[in-house]
């Protein structure tokens, strides 16, 4: 679920898997794996990235809309 929301912002933002990666500090396989839910993203990535798209921890956990 949390990769859904991770693919659905970062396009949104027009931003590539690479430019996500660049912004909070990982590589770009790291977003592929998230978004194609082979990984989940460590809570330290899941703040980066909340902070990053300006979200709540909780949204993109798919725990509020």
């Amino acid at each position: 679920m949390i990769g859904n929301t991770i693919r659905t912002l970062r396009t949104e933002n027009n931003l590539s898997q690479k430019a996500l990666a660049d912004k909070i500090g990982v590589s770009q396989k790291a977003i592929d794996y998230w978004e194609r839910g082979v990984n989940e993203p460590k809570a330290s990535y899941i703040i980066k990235l909340a902070d990053f798209f300006q979200v709540s921890a909780d949204y993109l956990l798919g725990r509020e809309d």
